[in-house]
């Protein structure tokens, strides 16, 4: 198998908003607002949300999908996929994109359950394999599903 990578679709917005919040914790450090420590620490935190965001890629290699961002992956053997679905986080929980934050970015869903989320946007593919299933946001999810598709002799047509 030959590798195939995509890289998450980057939400620019998100990430002006994370740049704008380090210049204004920056100003607030060096203008005295805020403690030395508190300053540094929340901008560090802040970066290491941002670095995380950016990194995140899907990768189809060895017979395994692979979800590698900073500080945090997921690696599933395209054998065990069973189901993949085109999906948005809009129509799978009243959270939507909101309960993805944090680390583990653990959700729940009426539709599916307990889910990771593993994207950076809301329009991506559900992958059933391994408890939980994840949701994931390739920069073109139709060709990624197609790849995928092509790995496992298009046993995975949505119902």
């Amino acid at each position: 198998m030959e590798k195939y990578t995509q890289w998450s679709d980057i939400p620019w917005a998100t990430v002006g908003a994370y740049i704008f919040l380090v210049i204004l914790m920056v100003i607030l450090f060096e203008t005295k607002n805020i403690p030395e420590n508190v300053g540094l620490f929340l901008v560090a935190v802040l970066v290491v949300y941002l670095a995380r965001m950016v990194s995140l890629h899907y990768t189809l290699e060895d017979g395994k999908l692979k979800v590698l961002r900073l500080f945090g992956s997921r690696r599933v053997p395209i054998s065990e996929v069973h189901k993949v679905e085109p999906s948005s986080l809009r129509d799978l929980s009243p959270v939507s994109f909101m309960g993805g934050w944090g680390w583990r970015s653990r959700m729940w869903s009426p539709v599916v359950g307990r889910f990771d989320n593993l994207s950076t946007v809301h329009k991506g593919l559900m992958i059933y394999a391994t408890e939980p299933p994840f949701f994931i946001s390739p920069k073109d999810p139709d060709k990624f599903l197609a790849q995928l598709q092509k790995e496992t002799g298009s046993r995975l047509l949505p119902e």
